[in-house]
């Protein structure tokens, strides 16, 4: 599939193909740029006019999954005809199952700090999660008082489970068990979170590798997303 991406003019299409073939088998750090032009039938130089390093390349893609991701989850919420956390638990059940059936490339992204300053992964799974969380404050579903940072709440009690899985530290062998877990984990936090009206007045305000690269983007149409008050 590759070479005929780069058949058809796409070199960087087709060099990011292969980059994440070569993930899917040998890991995030078991290939190079020059196998990746191997793959396409391309030379290492004429590589180098699109990515300079094994690692860009690596940044390139990860932003691409970023991306795909958030489609992903935008798209299970979605498909959930219920508007209240069952959204949630859908966007929940969505992130660790693409993990689980995917972990080489989502251990690639979860490194962190691999996209860059100019990049414009839209959407952002972190973007994602925020909407959704705005609108169910806006819907009564979350007091507004639980809303700020409960992203992070959310996102560490997902995230953690998916580590756990792909890691092999928790073993769940049935598919629709994962999703049960996953669920199950999604309510157990926004009951937690839900249970808050009034936000404490030292509570830590954390941020991500996401909003901190928004806060330093040049580019207006970049400006950090301000959460619901």
């Amino acid at each position: 599939m590759a070479k005929e991406r780069y058949h058809h003019g796409d070199l960087r299409g087709a060099l990011l193909d292969a980059a994440e073939t070569l993930v899917r088998e040998r890991g995030a750090d078991g290939w190079s740029l020059r196998e990746a032009s191997a793959r396409v039938g391309v030379s290492p130089s004429a590589a180098y006019h699109h990515f300079g390093s094994r690692d860009v390349l690596a940044s390139a893609l990860s932003e691409v999954v970023l991306a795909r991701l958030g489609h992903h989850l935008r798209d299970a919420m979605g498909a959930t005809p219920e508007q209240g956390p069952e959204r949630l638990a859908a966007c929940g059940r969505a992130y660790v199952t693409w993990a689980v059936e995917d972990p080489a490339v989502a251990r690639l992204v979860f490194r962190g700090g691999a996209t860059t300053a100019q990049s414009t992964i839209s959407p952002h799974p972190h973007d994602v999660l925020m909407t959704e969380l705005d609108r169910l404050t806006e819907s009564g579903h979350l007091p507004p008082g639980a809303r700020p940072g409960a992203e992070f709440v959310v996102w560490a009690a997902i995230h953690g489970l998916a580590v756990l899985l792909i890691d092999g530290l928790v073993h769940i062998d049935d598919r629709e068990d994962v999703e049960r877990q996953a669920e199950r984990l999604v309510f157990a936090t926004f009951n937690g979170l839900a249970r808050e009206t009034a936000p404490e007045p030292d509570r830590p305000t954390p941020t991500t590798t996401h909003t901190r690269r928004l806060t330093r983007s040049p580019d207006p149409g970049l400006a950090p997303h301000t959460p619901s008050p």
